[in-house]
């Protein structure tokens, strides 16, 4: 985590929201793999950087973060 805080303030790539995105539909990383065209292995790596990006320890916290982000813009739109 970035001095304390409980998220870091990095952006995630386009890339690697997609793979958030699929990650909160509940999607496994052999299917999030497929649906972008890469390995398992690749997604695992995104998934690391992610959550280091964003200071998330796994999934699930992952898919609460995306889920709170997308109810702010529903709210802002």
């Amino acid at each position: 985590m970035f001095r304390g805080e409980r998220y870091g303030k990095r952006s995630p790539s386009d890339r690697e929201r997609r793979v958030i995105e699929l990650v909160a539909q509940g999607l496994k990383n052999r299917d999030i793999a497929n649906a972008i065209g890469t390995t398992e292995h690749v997604v695992k790596n995104y998934l690391r950087a992610i959550y280091d990006k964003l200071g998330l320890w796994n999934r699930v916290e992952l898919a609460l973060w995306y889920e709170a982000r997308r109810h702010e813009n529903m709210l802002h739109a």
